[in-house]
Order: structure tokens, then C-alpha cells, then sequence
């Protein structure tokens, strides 16, 4: 009996079994069906388990609810990386052109700032379409995207409509005359009969323009909690 207890006790149950068959010259592996069986269902509830932890310390690294002035209220939205990475391109578009930069018009050029608009335009196009069909259902990016929308049809739109095609007829005619030849454009522009109103909206955008620029800073480095400045476009 107590043999027979050692050799119980002895007993060794074994997921994969290797043995030369002397007679056939070969090398057979055995396996354990139940046990290979066990083995895979262990393996994919630690997976499930680890994506569980994976996904909430990812979540855990956005920052908080962002707020956004957009026409007379403001929005909420709480970025992922596809934001973020919109964000970024959109800032740095912003950052690198004279679309995001205080406008001074003793130094600055009107036709070239329209250049600039109508650059972004495309900029900002190319981008929304760049966003991974699998993510335009998120809240957060639909509300990234709608804002860039509304920062071209209400921030840049109405002004280009009212003003450009006017600016640019004179402006054109007026650097064509043999008078201004010679003149600095800075100073050719500010002879436009409406310059004073041209002006004062052309600014007006201008500052929609780099509040919009901070907000995607703040997008994409999480400042002050995700709070961004407000920007109302109406």
C-alpha cells in the first residue's frame, strides 16, 4: 500500500510529451487535448484581463473634458489621440503661417493673408478627410471635426465673400498704374475706400483665428486641465 501511494504521489501529468520511437527512427510529440484546452482558455482571460488594464491606464492618460467656445455657446469633449493628432496638424498650420499670427497691416499684406485663408482651407480639408473612418463616430472627434468646420464656414467664409474679390480687383488695378509703380503695397492697400471696415474685420477673424490656434495647443498638450480659450465665431 505505501508503495502504491509513492508511485500515485509520484505521478506527473504532462502537456506535451516527447519520445523517439527506437523502431520507426522518428520523433513522436504527444499531446493533452484537455490540458492544451485549459491551457488556451487560461491565456485568453489574462488577455482579456491585461487589454481591460491597458485600456484604463490609456484612458487614464487623456487629460480632462476640454471646453470650447464655438458661435454663442460652448462645447465639451474629451480628446483621444486621433484629436490630438488633428489638433497638432491643425496648430502647427496655424503656428507656421501668417493664417495664426497677429496681423499688423504696416507690415502685412491684405492679398497675401487672403493666400493664406484660402491655403488653410485646403489644409484643414485634407485633414478632416485624413481621419480614420473608424473614429468619425466618436463624440469627441465629430465635435473636432464640426469646430474646424465652423472656424471656415462662419470664421473665414463670410469675410472672404464680402471682402476679397472687392480687395483684390482694386488692389490689382491699382498696382498696375504707372503712378504706384514703386510703391510699397503695405501703403498702395491702405488708399481702399473701405480699408477702415476691411480693417476692422480682417482683425476681428485674426482673433478668432489665434484663439483657435490655443485651443488646439491646448488640445494637444493638455494645458491648464484641457481648459482652452473661448472662441466664438457669431
Amino acid at each position: 500500500m505505501a508503495d502504491k501511494n509513492i508511485a500515485e504521489a509520484e505521478t506527473t501529468i504532462s502537456l506535451l510529451n516527447l519520445v523517439f520511437d527506437t523502431g520507426k527512427h522518428e520523433i513522436v510529440l504527444h499531446a493533452n487535448a484537455w490540458l492544451l484546452l485549459c491551457a488556451a482558455a487560461i491565456f485568453l482571460v489574462a488577455l482579456f484581463i491585461l487589454r481591460g488594464r491597458i485600456g484604463r491606464w490609456t484612458r487614464s492618460m487623456e487629460f480632462d473634458e476640454a471646453v470650447i467656445g464655438i458661435g454663442s455657446g460652448k462645447m465639451k469633449l474629451r480628446p483621444n489621440n486621433t484629436d490630438r493628432q488633428v489638433a497638432y496638424q491643425v496648430w502647427v498650420e496655424l503656428s507656421t503661417r501668417k493664417i495664426g499670427l497677429e496681423i499688423d497691416l504696416e507690415h502685412d499684406v491684405v492679398s497675401e493673408i487672403y493666400d493664406s485663408w484660402h491655403t488653410f482651407f485646403g489644409v484643414t480639408r485634407d485633414l478632416i478627410k485624413s481621419v480614420p473612418v473608424t473614429k468619425v463616430t466618436d463624440k469627441s472627434t465629430q465635435k473636432i471635426i464640426n469646430m474646424s468646420i465652423a472656424v471656415l464656414n462662419e470664421g473665414l467664409r463670410p469675410h472672404l465673400t464680402r471682402w476679397q474679390a472687392r480687395f483684390r480687383g482694386w488692389f490689382q488695378h491699382q498696382m498696375d498704374q504707372a503712378e504706384r509703380k514703386g510703391l510699397e503695397p503695405q501703403l498702395v492697400q491702405r488708399d481702399f475706400p473701405a480699408f477702415a471696415e476691411l480693417q476692422a474685420d480682417l482683425l476681428q477673424v485674426n482673433a478668432r483665428l489665434i484663439a483657435y490656434r490655443a485651443a488646439m495647443r491646448a488640445l494637444v498638450y493638455g494645458e491648464a486641465g484641457g481648459q482652452t480659450p473661448s472662441m466664438k465665431l457669431s
